[in-house]
């Protein structure tokens, strides 16, 4: 009976390692795709490759649309994640904390881009930014600071989210401890909480960061002329031409963002709160 039982725990440790390779497989297996492509020869994609070149990576600097679309996500990210952790943090403590009226709605309230898709996520700041042009009396559609705005919007989730489970495992003894001791809240939150709680902040900015940066639907209604960013680019790139310039851009994007996380994870180890 026992050697009966530990073959049937076998086959389930194996049935399950089964499903989790499959699985796995199938999440990288486009990624896989995209990463060879990008460095085909020939400018038409056709299998087997013909030969293997570096050109596209050089022909990225040759489309100046790319460079500019690149910066211009890069200056929306930095600018959505800085104002999203301002915004986002205070909320997560807040929701953590305290006990409120609405301490529930509000909540699924700041989580709700999460689930809202970014088609009706985009119209609805699109419109709102109708009306508050029209309020005000001032340009708001298609300007950088819209943009920004909007993003911010995609970014407070990910902060709220990861900072509150981050305060999750926080022992609030200790806080009390340093105010015992003659600690203001203050000087509490600088030496006590904040360390204990890094490692969801810097998680939390991270993927806000990566959300803004890859964003396309919600910056399909509010990019104005000269302000495209970088998927937005891509998609009309696509929309004219077909070749291995894309998968390069690709490439270079998941370079940039799998360094990031490698450097951030080596100081702040973001096992502990993803």
């Amino acid at each position: 009976m026992t050697s009966l039982a530990l073959v049937r725990r076998r086959a389930g440790r194996w049935a399950l390692n089964g499903v989790a390779t499959v699985a796995l497989a199938y999440i990288l297996l486009p990624l896989i795709f995209v990463v060879w492509l990008a460095f085909f020869r020939q400018e038409i994609p056709s299998f087997p490759p013909e030969g293997y070149s570096l050109r596209w990576f050089a022909a990225i600097f040759d489309q100046r649309k790319f460079v500019d679309g690149f910066t211009i996500s890069f200056e929306v990210g930095v600018l959505a994640t800085a104002i999203g952790l301002v915004l986002g943090v205070p909320a997560a403590l807040c929701l953590a904390r305290r006990t409120f009226t609405g301490r529930g709605p509000i909540g699924s309230l700041l989580l709700m881009p999460l689930i809202v898709p970014g088609v009706v996520l985009g119209t609805a700041m699109y419109v709102f930014h109708v009306a508050l042009e029209n309020a005000l009396d001032v340009d708001v559609i298609g300007t950088f600071y819209a943009l920004v705005a909007g993003h911010v919007v995609i970014v407070i989730p990910w902060i709220v989210r990861l900072v509150t489970a981050s305060l999750a495992g926080v022992d609030r003894t200790t806080e009390e401890a340093a105010q015992n001791l003659g600690a203001n809240r203050w000087t509490t939150f600088w030496r006590i909480t904040l360390p204990a709680i890094r490692p969801g902040i810097v998680a939390g900015g991270l993927f806000g960061f990566v959300t803004s940066f890859g964003n396309l639907e919600l910056s399909l209604f509010l990019v104005g002329p000269g302000r495209t960013t970088l998927p937005i680019v891509i998609l009309q790139y696509l929309e004219w031409k077909i070749d291995p310039t894309i998968a390069a851009v690709s490439v270079v994007q998941i370079v940039l963002i799998a360094a990031v996380m490698l450097i951030t994870d080596r100081y702040v180890k973001l096992a502990r709160v993803v």
